[in-house]
């Protein structure tokens, strides 16, 4: 094994003798300063002291309404609903697919706790699929298990998307209702179709950490009309839902006003006016966020005991985070690595603690869930090894952390 990694990596015995200029000092968790028309239309909004997304003068068309009509248009849905979270789209979502909502939702074991936290919120107990080593949904798994509840919520975690006609095909055939957690994947498509145009309703996050940034906030989009309808109402409308640009008609609403609660979960015209230059320019931020995962990827590729994931023809990725595995690799040494890394300023995410850091922990951590054990997946949940991709890095910046994960990894290698 040591004639295979020698060229990788320093020996163990050197490892923590490294440079100054081999270790990172970026931040890992610092974001873009708002562009400067962000700022603009947010001081305007304050100036004008008009927060409430209903609050407005004669003739003015709030900027939450603007920005749905906007955010419509570019994802290609009918309708758009600005809401306070992600996790608040997700359960009007999951509300909003009928008067009742579903009693079970299918979804991935392998994503964050505000999707099972929004299907506990809704009402409905979450059943869990397993995820492959490409760290997209367990086909197999869902088909055994797709007979046990009415709705798919699923979550393209960390940007990967599976095969969506092959999934559309397992769900229609078993008449499953699929709702798409598009929190990571704004501007990524499949086939040319953008994520979010696939399922019945589509969820996205504004979270500070996604692909744009107003600390928090979210939408839901969907073409059907009564699905539009009573999210409007959950969210909070007051019944002054005909200040929305993007809705269905009023016959729609008159049929439900009386029978939907209102949730207060709307999104207000201060973020709202922060999001929409951001909107503008998510094409050319994608970009940019390809050119440094690409960089990483390049670096770190063919490192021994690192398996990268394969991205499919198929999928037009937005890499604002990077994983890899290292695949039956003890726990130890994996925590070793991830160790290591830290002293030398570059920042990974493990999911295969045993408790929760930060935002990472797994299904086994989650109490509140009653799920079976899955062997399988935890297998590949153990190795799981992540990192966020600010724009704040530059290229020499990828190159160079690439280095230092290579050089660890590699080192690590050698002793097991």
């Amino acid at each position: 094994m040591k004639s295979d990694i020698q060229s990788a990596s320093s020996t163990a015995e050197n490892r923590h003798s490294v440079c100054s200029d081999e270790c990172f000092a970026g931040s890992f968790t610092q974001q873009e300063p708002l562009p400067d028309d962000a700022i603009a239309a947010a001081t305007r909004v304050l100036r004008q002291g008009r927060l409430h997304r209903y609050n407005t003068a004669d003739d003015e068309l709030a900027e939450t309404s603007l920005l749905e009509q906007e955010f419509a248009q570019y994802i290609g849905a009918r309708y758009a609903l600005a809401l306070g979270s992600g996790g608040q789209a997700i359960t009007t979502a999951l509300r909003a697919l009928s008067a009742k909502p579903p009693k079970r939702v299918l979804t991935n074991a392998f994503t964050l706790p505000p999707v099972p936290g929004a299907i506990i919120a809704a009402g409905a107990e979450p059943i869990l699929v397993g995820v492959t080593t490409d760290l997209t949904i367990d086909f197999s798994d869902l088909a055994a298990k797709i007979n046990q509840a009415s709705v798919l919520l699923l979550s393209h975690m960390r940007g990967h998307i599976c095969d969506m006609d092959k999934l559309m095909a397992i769900c229609d055939a078993a008449n499953v209702t699929v709702i798409e957690d598009c929190a990571h994947t704004m501007g990524a498509n499949w086939n040319g179709l953008p994520t979010g145009r696939y399922g019945k309703i589509a969820c996205f996050s504004c979270q500070t950490y996604k692909h744009m940034n107003s600390g928090e906030g979210g939408f839901l989009v969907t073409d059907d009309p009564e699905i539009a309808a009573r999210a409007i109402l959950l969210s909070g409308s007051y019944m002054l839902y005909q200040r929305h640009l993007s809705l269905p008609p009023s016959s729609v609403f008159e049929q439900l006003k009386h029978d939907v609660p209102n949730l207060s979960c709307r999104m207000d015209n201060l973020r709202a006016a922060i999001l929409r230059p951001q909107l503008r320019r998510l094409p050319q931020q994608t970009r940019r966020w390809n050119a440094r995962y690409q960089k990483l990827e390049e670096g770190l590729r063919d490192t021994p005991g690192l398996r990268l994931i394969k991205r499919p023809q198929e999928e037009a990725y937005v890499g604002s985070s990077i994983q890899f595995l290292l695949l039956n690799w003890p726990e130890a040494n994996i925590r070793s690595v991830v160790n290591h890394c830290a002293a030398r300023g570059v920042e990974l995410k493990w999911f295969g603690a045993k408790q929760p850091v930060g935002f990472t922990s797994t299904y086994n951590n989650w109490n509140y869930l009653s799920a079976p054990s899955m062997p399988e997946t935890d297998h590949v949940l153990k190795a799981i090894v992540d990192m966020r991709i600010p724009l704040t890095f530059e290229l020499d910046d990828c190159e160079l952390i690439a280095h230092i994960i290579r050089q660890e990894v590699a080192a690590e290698y050698q002793q097991m």
